[in-house]
């Protein structure tokens, strides 16, 4: 599933540790996730869009259309 979580990620400025951090999660979490290589739970992408003040659909597309 893509995701732009990097962009936001960035866009706030903070490092993949401070997400992690945020989240209550590991880094290698968030790692895998940008990479698209571990989707997240339903809980934990709600997480992300309420950090990232956006709805989940912004965060990911399972389709591979957001650019």
């Amino acid at each position: 599933m893509q995701n732009s979580l990097v962009e936001r990620r960035q866009k706030y400025g903070w490092s993949q540790q401070r997400l992690a951090d945020e989240l209550g999660v590991s880094r290698q979490t968030i790692i895998s996730i940008e990479r698209g290589r571990f989707d997240p739970s339903l809980p934990l992408a709600f997480r992300l869009a309420e950090v990232f003040e956006c709805r989940i659909e912004e965060l990911f597309d399972p389709h591979g259309d957001i650019a």
